[in-house]
């Protein structure tokens, strides 16, 4: 059969044919057994880690392919998956609890392939293996830590305007009920509630008044809920390195991990489900730095580090947790600096 195509389609073929199998070049050349090390609390790996990890190697006889900083993270690609595991449990001997490592398979598309955009195909946990993970937010813990932030609020703006009241108790679905001396006091409560929580829902019987998150403020708080979730697992999955993973929520109140590739399924475990807890903490102003970096600290503080590796001496007593910080936003200030903003209950900010 003659080709009766125009020479410039059949060029065009050939160049589209020619595109498509240079772009589908890194499916070839497999993976590479690696560790992936990355810093945990805030801090990144620098050109020190960077070295104590090559000396670590060394120390091994373990020549690995490459062992390359980016991004505050440092890849080392291993001849053979054998590697792996020693590697692993040396270089986390060697740089102690500051440093996530894990281990990892990279793609070992060629640089000049990288550089021009090509990378494999995204093969999931059908092809490639992996872990996935179905987690379930606890929406009634979240709801009924709003439900005693409500009522600290409310007993201080009680207070403030002098509403006498005789109990302030939880109702069901999340409800507040709130018990005045008089219907008098209880039509002053509820207006000032109308101005300073417009989101309740209100009902009034004699004096007894009963508050109710409206079905829209609730919908917004789980989906806050999810989203706070969602933000603090990507982070602490780019600690594992993982090159497609897939995090997203499914149904109201739970949220799908997949990390193809990810080898050491019991690290993953335990990154993904740690438990965070903020603490403020004033600095002791008093207490002499360099004699606490030589083992002299009051009785009272404790020696820590900044993220840049400087001393300072806190107090052991924490002045604020974590529970009582409502909201927090991410900004800058007026001479534009990065600042976070924190929106704390009415028992911290007394």
């Amino acid at each position: 059969m003659l080709n009766r195509f125009p020479l410039w389609k059949n060029l065009m073929v050939i160049f589209v044919i020619a595109i498509g199998a240079l772009y589908a070049l890194p499916n070839l050349y497999g993976d590479d057994p690696s560790v992936q090390i990355s810093g945990t609390r805030g801090q990144q790996a620098t050109p020190e880690t960077l070295s104590q990890v090559q000396s670590t190697l060394s120390a091994m006889n373990i020549q690995p392919k490459s062992a390359v900083l980016e991004n505050g993270s440092i890849l080392v690609r291993l001849e053979s998956s054998e590697q792996q595991l020693p590697a692993k449990e040396k270089i986390s001997e060697a740089l102690g609890n500051n440093y996530s490592v894990a281990l990892n398979l990279a793609p070992a598309t060629p640089q000049w392939l990288s550089d021009i955009g090509g990378s494999p195909m995204k093969r999931g946990l059908d092809l490639l293996g992996g872990v996935r993970f179905l987690m379930e937010v606890d929406m009634n813990t979240a709801l009924a830590k709003q439900q005693d932030t409500l009522q600290d609020s409310l007993r201080s703006d009680f207070r403030k305007e002098k509403l006498q009241y005789q109990a302030v108790k939880k109702g069901e679905n999340f409800a507040t009920e709130v018990e005045f001396a008089d219907n008098d006091t209880a039509e002053k409560a509820v207006r000032l509630v109308r101005l300073s929580h417009p989101t309740l829902d209100i009902l009034v019987n004699d004096n007894k008044v009963t508050l109710t998150p409206s079905a829209q403020a609730l919908s917004e708080s789980r989906t806050m809920a999810i989203e706070q979730n969602l933000s603090i697992l990507r982070k602490r999955v780019e600690e594992l390195g993982v090159s497609e993973p897939t995090i997203q929520r499914q149904g109201a109140d739970r949220i799908v991990v997949e990390l193809p590739g990810v080898q050491d399924t019991a690290r993953a475990k335990e990154l993904l489900g740690a438990t965070a807890t903020l603490e403020f903490r004033l600095v002791n102003t008093e207490a002499n730095v360099a004699s606490a970096a030589k083992g002299i600290v009051p009785a009272d503080s404790e020696l820590q580090n900044t993220r840049d590796g400087e001393p300072v001496v806190l107090r052991r007593k924490p002045s604020l947790g974590g529970e009582h910080i409502i909201d927090a936003t991410s900004g800058t200030d007026e001479r534009g600096l990065p600042q976070v903003s924190i929106r704390l209950d009415t028992k911290a900010a007394r």
